[in-house]
């Protein structure tokens, strides 16, 4: 009996290291190793766009609907702005309740900024004093300088040129703002800083 039971014990043990190899090329041909451990995320800016739920203002342009405080209105046209190294847009909205003309300006100084401007009479309004109060409203003069511009789509204005701008800034994210192209009459329009997540973006074609 003992000289059956080594044959076969030695069987055994051959069959067991042969399935031990063949698991072993198995893991190896299907990568099993463990997969490396991920990384620290990398950091972001928590006030990026990207958080936007309506879309990144910095995109908009001519063709695109805007949705803002439940009215949508559709962008007629953009000007794009330089001032050194300095850039900023501002585009002209349309729409069935709007009797006077609407922009809405964007603009990163470093954080993004976004302002809703309503055209307004400017009567006997000048851009030459420090301070000036407008509807109950007071304003401080914060900047002055000019720009040069180039128009996409309807705005109004010709295909590019230089705009004098002297804006004025109120309590509340309240704005005050007077422009002129090409040397042209002073035009006034009072803003409001539009919150985050109020504004939505549906692109055009």
């Amino acid at each position: 009996m003992s000289g059956a039971v080594v044959p076969i014990l030695l069987a055994l043990i051959l069959i067991a290291l042969v399935v031990i190899i063949v698991v072993l090329v198995r893991r190896r041909s299907s990568g099993g190793a463990s997969a490396p451990e991920a990384g620290p995320a990398t950091p972001r800016d928590p006030f990026a766009a990207a958080d936007e739920v309506g879309g990144d203002p910095r995109t908009i342009k001519a063709g695109d609907m805007i949705e803002y405080l439940g009215v949508r209105y559709f962008v007629r046209g953009s000007l794009r702005m330089r001032e050194g190294g300095f850039t900023w847009s501002e585009h002209l909205l349309d729409g069935d309740t709007v009797d006077v003309k609407v922009w809405i300006s964007v603009e990163e100084d470093p954080d993004l900024e976004v302002v809703w401007w309503t055209e307004h009479e400017i009567g006997d309004l000048t851009p030459d004093r420090k301070t000036l109060s407008l509807d109950g409203v007071d304003y401080r003069r914060d900047e002055h300088g000019t720009a040069d511009y180039g128009s996409e789509g309807t705005t109004g204005v010709g295909d590019g040129g230089r705009v004098e701008y002297v804006d004025y800034e109120g309590p509340g994210g309240r704005y005050l703002s007077f422009e002129r192209y090409g040397g042209g009459s002073w035009e006034l329009g009072t803003g409001e800083r539009v919150p985050t997540g109020t504004l939505t973006i549906y692109p055009g074609s």
